[in-house]
């Protein structure tokens, strides 16, 4: 079975990487707008199983990850930037605060259609950022594809008070733990070739 990330995501892309497992890339191009009344955690588990299910319909014989990252602000989801402008606005936003990354995972076998997912949080508590160190980071680090404008394996780390979580892969977008695990219930391992 083909092993594919339903991502276009640099970042995923080389965490993935790291279990040294021969894959490739495929952008599922799905709505990602939240439904109305969607708990957080709903959302990114939702999202996360339709990037795995579109790419798995048009793929068979294949092994799918699926992955979907917010950061959840007491409820206020921030996404990507996109501009330099929203990421200032969001990196005064987290400012003292305390921020859970919510990452939605699914591993699908594109032929049984057997999946599990997961949802897996990890919480970041920020520094009080003043305007010096918000516009230094961003002259250091491109993060306009990031959620809540935060690469933890760039720059960001400087912004960081503390961190609690089981997975710190999963800030970077794709909970490898988790992916591991799934991984080996369809019988590939990392490390095995």
């Amino acid at each position: 079975m083909r092993l594919i990330l339903a991502s276009s995501s640099i970042f995923r892309k080389q965490l993935l990487s790291k279990l040294k497992i021969p894959f490739k890339c495929i952008s599922p191009d799905i709505d990602e707008s939240r439904l109305k009344g969607e708990s957080v955690n709903n959302y990114v588990k939702r999202l996360s199983i339709a990037k795995a299910n579109k790419v798995a319909s048009l793929n068979p014989g294949s092994i799918v990850i699926g992955s979907d990252e917010v950061a959840d602000l007491n409820g206020k989801i921030l996404g990507k930037p996109l501009t330099k402008s929203n990421a200032f606005k969001q990196l005064k936003m987290l400012s003292g605060n305390e921020v859970v990354f919510r990452t939605g995972l699914c591993v699908m076998n594109s032929d049984t259609k057997r999946r599990f997912s997961s949802v897996n949080n990890y919480t970041i508590y920020f520094k009080d950022l003043d305007n010096r160190l918000i516009n230094s980071y961003l002259s250091h680090d491109n993060v306009l594809n990031c959620a809540a404008s935060i690469r933890i394996e760039g720059m960001a780390i400087n912004l960081v008070k503390s961190m609690k979580g089981k997975d710190p892969s999963s800030i970077m977008g794709l909970p490898l733990l988790k992916v591991i695990e799934y991984l080996e219930k369809f019988g590939i391992k990392a490390l095995s070739r």
